[in-house]
């Protein structure tokens, strides 16, 4: 390595930022590739030499190019660069994740009471030591160009070497095209650049308009009202339900007419799964969801969130939990009960026969479970504090996500005893999580990986029902999947439609 001079050509300069770079964020890349190939054979000597070399030479080439061209630019780049990787080697080391378009897409639609619960010392370091103080070098050191004729020949023999290297690999090609996508999120900066930027073009190429529905028609006057409730980070073997050990649903397993299903995820972030639970095939493109087909054909439709990430609502009642607290009393107004402030009266006063309403709840979504419920909710001691969720025994941290799941519990057999009251309605909750989460299974926490290599843990899901009609009979139990809560709601509802599919209902 070069001593770090306050003056260096830009050969040695950007050689140099190479082998820090290799150095301060490849950890979680060569860790993968060590635990998928057998590096004692020869071929897996040959593989790991090759890409560390590739690795080198590859990044020190672009930035060669870059630098060439604008020293300026080169330098705000590459301070962006390290303290981005900064950042992003801590999430990877911390909770396992990897930095795909998924996940940018996860990171995109966290608002900032959810980021701020990342906080910690441990960022702090990372991005002071990985991020500032290499940045702090680069924004002061003397690069010295070379000229034109010189820069031409580096460049074409670092091409040919590049090329030269990739096809001396032929017989690994197979093997890193089917771990591409976890290479790729592991390789720093161009996990997070290249994700981004494929993430904001397909954003602008997809969903430009939102695709209506063929109408719908209400064929009775009857009053009934659907309640969703959209989970967080809910995955069903932590509940008692499904036949979980701890008594996380002490109140909802004591219901009559309740009712719950295997189901899984469309995905396992929260922008995808909820789309998916509100339309009615699970697609790329952006049909129109459920509260906005159902408000257009003369339904009453509200939406209450402590949370985010939905598709475009286009309804009248749209509110936060900021806006419902000033009808809510109690200790719960703090956390997802404020959902239920004012509810049971809202449906009386409506003046529709056919109510639907979404609840989009946050309660199990990490890495702060402990904070998620009040304090007289925490049955299972002692808990994870901390961020870090590494740094928590695995008790713990069952024990906090547990605590959320007990929660869980006492708000949807709240909202059911609400609906009880309704003997005029006939009424229905539905619970469907938008997608489960990881409690460090294989040292993975969290959710947010790529569906191909997602444990179950993060796409196995509560499908909850309660009806309160006996009369309303459900179909045998099966797998579900989350498009089936559109068709299931048009049913209860007594809404005909074209695009209604029989055999995605849950009803008879």
């Amino acid at each position: 390595m070069f001593k770090l001079k306050n003056n260096l050509k830009i050969t040695q300069f950007v050689l140099l930022m190479s082998v820090l770079n290799f150095l301060f964020f490849h950890l979680p890349f060569f860790s993968f590739v060590f635990k998928n190939i057998d590096y004692k054979s020869l071929n897996g000597i040959v593989l790991v030499l090759s890409l560390v070399i590739l690795m080198l030479v590859l990044n020190a080439f672009v930035l060669y190019l870059i630098f060439f061209l604008s020293r300026l630019v080169g330098k705000i780049l590459l301070i962006f660069f390290f303290i981005g990787s900064s950042i992003a080697v801590y999430f990877i080391n911390t909770y396992s994740v990897i930095i795909d378009e998924t996940m940018v897409g996860n990171i995109l639609n966290t608002n900032y009471a959810e980021s701020s619960s990342f906080f910690s010392i441990k960022l702090i370091l990372y991005v002071v030591l990985l991020g500032i103080l290499p940045s702090i070098y680069i924004a002061k050191v003397k690069i010295e160009n070379v000229k034109l004729k010189r820069f031409l020949i580096t460049s074409a023999l670092s091409l040919l070497f590049i090329i030269i290297l990739i096809f001396a690999n032929a017989s690994n090609w197979l093997w890193i095209d089917k771990n591409s996508k976890t290479l790729g999120g592991l390789a720093m900066p161009w996990s997070y650049t290249v994700n981004f930027t494929r993430f904001y073009i397909h954003q602008q190429q997809e969903n430009k308009k939102e695709i209506l529905l063929p109408d719908a028609k209400i064929m009775d006057n009857k009053k009934a009202v659907v309640v969703l409730v959209i989970g967080e980070s809910a995955r069903s073997q932590n509940f008692s339900l499904y036949g979980y050990k701890k008594n996380t649903n002490p109140l909802l397993s004591k219901i009559p007419n309740l009712h719950h299903f295997e189901a899984t995820s469309c995905s396992t972030y929260t922008t995808a799964g909820v789309k998916c639970i509100l339309e009615h095939k699970n697609s790329g493109d952006l049909y129109e969801i459920l509260p906005n087909y159902l408000f257009r054909n003369d339904v009453d439709v509200v939406w209450r969130t402590s949370n985010w990430g939905e598709p475009p609502v286009h309804i009248k009642d749209y509110k936060k939990t900021e806006q419902l607290t000033s009808n809510c009393q109690g200790e719960g107004c703090s956390y997802d009960e404020a959902l239920l402030a004012g509810l049971k009266e809202q449906i009386l006063a409506s003046k529709k026969d056919k109510i639907f309403i979404v609840l989009h709840t946050s309660t199990s979504h990490g890495p702060t479970y402990s904070k998620k419920y009040p304090a007289q909710f925490e049955m299972f001691k002692p808990v994870c504090n901390s961020v870090e969720l590494g740094k928590c025994s695995k008790e713990e941290l069952v024990n906090a996500y547990d605590n959320t799941i007990v929660y869980t519990d006492y708000i949807l057999n709240r909202l059911i005893e609400d609906l009880k009251e309704l003997k005029q309605y006939q009424s229905a909750m539905l619970f469907v999580s938008d997608h489960g989460e990881s409690l460090g299974e294989n040292n993975l926490y969290m959710h947010g990986l790529p569906m191909s290599i997602a444990p179950k843990e993060q796409y196995d899901i509560p499908f909850i029902v309660w009806v309160s009609d006996p009369a309303k009979e459900l179909k045998p139990n099966k797998i579900l999947t989350q498009n089936h809560v559109f068709h299931s709601v048009l049913n209860f509802l007594n809404i005909q439609s074209p695009i209604y599919d029989e055999s995605m209902d849950i009803f008879k």
